[in-house]
């Protein structure tokens, strides 16, 4: 099957020896965003809630340079580096998301790229 990548100046440039998402037939897998704003490659500043949207942004951005969007998300991975803020991405994630919600993990994790607090990652299947 021939696969395609995906790539936009709307969400930070990848850090390392990968594509921000790779597309393959109808599915769209999107490396791990964590909180950088796209145009300084920085930490966004201010509170883990802007983390968290940060990252929402920067995965929605990379979902529409696919042809897609957060809605058509099947599968979402997080990655805290406190646990103790799933509340809080429970929350945001209802801002970005409607039902039918995707499936997702929440993972905790000792330490992320560049010292995120949150990482994401996720699988989009486009409509035919």
């Amino acid at each position: 099957m021939q696969r395609s990548v995906i790539h936009t100046q709307r969400a930070p440039q990848a850090i390392g020896t990968y594509s921000q998402a790779v597309k393959s037939g109808n599915t769209v897998y999107l490396s791990g965003q964590i909180p950088l704003v796209p145009e300084t490659m920085e930490l966004v500043e201010g509170d883990m809630e802007a983390q968290v949207r940060r990252v929402f942004d920067n995965l929605s951005a990379v979902c529409e340079a696919a042809g897609g969007s957060l809605a058509e998300i099947i599968k979402l991975n997080i990655f805290l580096t406190d646990l103790g803020h799933f509340p809080l991405v429970n929350q945001v994630m209802a801002e970005y998301f409607r039902e039918p919600y995707p499936a997702r993990a929440a993972v905790g994790v000792a330490a992320l790229p560049k010292d995120a607090a949150v990482e994401m990652d996720a699988v989009l299947v486009l409509d035919d």
